[in-house]
């Protein structure tokens, strides 16, 4: 088969399409025929070797993907060959097939394409665990989303809506904000110094109570200073580079809370090895309760950005280069229809 191979960790730039191996079956296994498979930030990050883990050498990158069920193994008993599903990977969805855990393996939600449906078992699960496992957001809360065109960020928007959540979307451009109205923030703007002033003009002074923040450095110093009395900030990632230490004098004071969230351990990514049938039950639960919001129309997932796998540079470049809305995309034609 055809993958995205990572042979040294540097720069995506370094990386080739070869003819590799299709990987080995095992017992839990659900060998996928990808239609699509997700592109993300995080996706350099493996590659550069600057991860939490690190795969073994050579590689495909890639976590989210999407298409049909080929083969299953013995011990497999939730899907068959022809299924339409989700599903992610510890590493090897930029290729032409995988074989996931059925633990992390999910049904597709009948109405929403294959490259869009890669951004549910992470981005928008993500934003899911945020939102209800952490924040607890309650109906009439306020919540902030940092990157409200992103993947994760219109996920957000669309579940505290679903929640009965107001909600004020931040971007780095107008049409990124447009983009964040139609998934139903109530307010937004402009990302910049002036983020404090713009949040409290918004909220009466009050400030919000949940923030989601994927950003990291000043934008996560000065969302501290938006919160309301208990309110929360979720740490999700450090897009811009910088790592900001919360002061726990200012927690304390006002009475309010810094939450990191690392989904990757709730599909089984851990320093000791990869174990997803822990989580397995929770983490099926939110797969099924989004699958239905997907039916009702209540969530929308975006893939903004569609390329074929000899043009995958193509893909991580529209990520880096923050051109992608929602999710950026690999798609394989002729699987799934």
């Amino acid at each position: 088969m055809r993958a995205v191979l990572c042979r040294e960790f540097g720069p995506f730039e370094n990386l080739k399409v070869e003819e590799v191996a299709p990987p080995e079956m095992f017992p839990q296994g659900v060998r996928i025929r990808h239609a699509a498979a997700g592109v993300s930030f995080a996706t350099s990050v493996v590659v550069a070797g600057r991860y939490q883990r690190k795969p073994p050498l050579p590689f495909s990158p890639g976590t989210e993907v999407a298409g049909v069920v080929a083969e299953v193994g013995p011990e497999v008993t939730r899907f068959a060959p022809g299924d339409a599903v989700t599903a992610v990977l510890p590493w090897g969805g930029q290729a032409e097939e995988s074989v996931a855990h059925e633990a992390c393996t999910y049904a597709k939600p009948a109405g929403v394409d294959f490259a869009a449906a890669t951004s549910l078992p992470l981005s928008h699960a993500t934003a899911y665990a945020a939102l209800i496992w952490k924040a607890d957001l309650k109906a009439g809360e306020t919540l902030l989303v940092h990157g409200a065109a992103g993947a994760v960020g219109l996920a957000a928007i669309e579940i505290a809506k679903i929640l009965g959540a107001r909600v004020i979307a931040t971007a780095s451009t107008e049409e990124k904000l447009a983009l964040a109205a139609e998934h139903g923030a109530d307010e937004g703007f402009i990302l910049g110094e002036d983020l404090v002033a713009k949040v409290r003009a918004l909220t009466d002074g009050r400030g919000v109570d949940v923030v989601i923040d994927p950003i990291g450095g000043e934008t996560s110093k000065q969302s501290l200073r938006c919160l309301a009395f208990d309110g929360r900030i979720l740490t999700l990632g450090f897009a811009s580079g910088d790592v900001f230490a919360f002061p726990s004098n200012h927690l304390l004071v006002k009475n309010v809370s810094a939450i990191g969230l690392n989904y990757g351990i709730y599909v089984g990514w851990t320093q000791e090895g990869d174990r997803p049938e822990v989580h397995e039950t929770a983490v099926r639960a939110l797969q099924e309760r989004m699958a239905g919001w997907c039916e009702e129309g209540l969530l929308t997932p975006v893939c903004s950005h569609r390329f074929e796998i000899d043009d995958f540079q193509g893909a991580m470049a529209a990520v880096l280069e923050r051109q992608s809305r929602g999710k950026a995309a690999i798609v394989f034609p002729g699987v799934g229809g």
